[in-house]
């Protein structure tokens, strides 16, 4: 059971810009809840979303908005609200004076807005620029993983942790010298310890995010479940879900892309080994989940 009372100006997260300002006041479910406030004069777009039965909702708790709507000028005062799902092409509004707005939407929408998110996603970025055989690595294991999700049908909330985990769940890596990650040859000691602390690195970095589980799930994405991962050993149902998820997607990801080691391997090779591997280092619920939607797509 949960009751939460907030006063007026208390709010998970805030994101400000010149023209407007957005107050996250509520997740869960994958739904947010978040008052916007809009300066006189400003436009703003409701846009199409990229996955269906997503929609928003848009209450006028004060001033005056005009938009186009299906070719029809419509003029929105206090009180009055509009609901948008499966849009084809955006909705244009303009605050005709400064607007407050309730916004509720049932997919998580504030991250992309998030400050401290875009430093972190800039971090990765940062990283895969470093290393060029590891550009777009992040968004690969998050696609992968997203669809094991999906197929898997974890809660909105759990996808949703398991997508941001996903894009950076290699931002530590941010503080592993240039010539460490681009070494071509067989690591030291020294340089491997290195290398074994970046989820570590990664989970404290993500600490102030408001998603709640992130810096779990990139603290133990390199964990196995026979003991034999890092940074801690954890082994079986101590690594929790959307971290053994990712640890099969990155895996795949790795084997399937050049590195300055060696050439990429097929996606059947790569498969094999995870398949091989099935039990003892990766979940294996999780591998036969991965191998049917590679199969679906005819990779394999």
């Amino acid at each position: 059971m949960s009751f939460v009372i907030k006063k007026k100006d208390e709010y998970i997260e805030q994101f400000i810009s010149d023209s407007f300002d957005i107050n996250l006041l509520a997740r869960g479910d994958g739904t947010e809840i978040m008052v916007q406030h809009i300066a006189q004069g400003s436009l703003f777009y409701v846009y199409p979303s990229e996955h269906s039965n997503v929609m928003e909702f848009y209450y006028l708790l004060s001033g005056e908005i005009t938009g186009e709507v299906y070719g029809e000028t419509v003029i929105l005062d206090p009180n009055d609200y509009f609901i948008s799902s499966d849009l084809e092409e955006p909705v244009h509004f303009r605050a005709r004076t400064d607007v407050t707005m309730l916004w509720v939407i049932t997919e998580p929408t504030f991250h992309e807005l998030s400050a401290e998110f875009q430093t972190l996603k800039n971090m990765v970025e940062m990283v895969e620029k470093k290393d060029r055989y590891t550009f777009q690595h992040n968004n690969r294991v998050a696609m992968y993983s997203v669809k094991i999700a999906r197929k898997l049908k974890l809660p909105k909330e759990q996808l949703e942790n398991l997508y941001i985990s996903s894009v950076l769940h290699d931002v530590g890596k941010i503080n592993i010298p240039e010539e460490v990650l681009l070494k071509p040859g067989r690591l030291t000691e020294e340089e491997f310890a290195l290398i074994m602390r970046h989820p570590i690195d990664g989970a404290e970095m993500v600490k102030s995010l408001y998603f709640e589980g992130i810096s779990t799930i990139i603290l133990q994405h390199h964990e196995r479940l026979n003991g034999s991962g890092y940074p801690y050993g954890l082994s079986g149902d101590d690594i929790v879900l959307e971290a053994r998820i990712i640890a099969v997607s990155d895996t795949f990801d790795a084997m399937t892309e050049d590195r300055a080691y060696r050439k990429a391997l097929s996606a059947q090779t790569a498969v094999d080994e995870l398949v091989k591997l099935s039990g003892s280092h990766y979940d294996p619920i999780i591998v036969d989940t991965f191998v049917e939607i590679l199969k679906d797509e005819g990779r394999i």
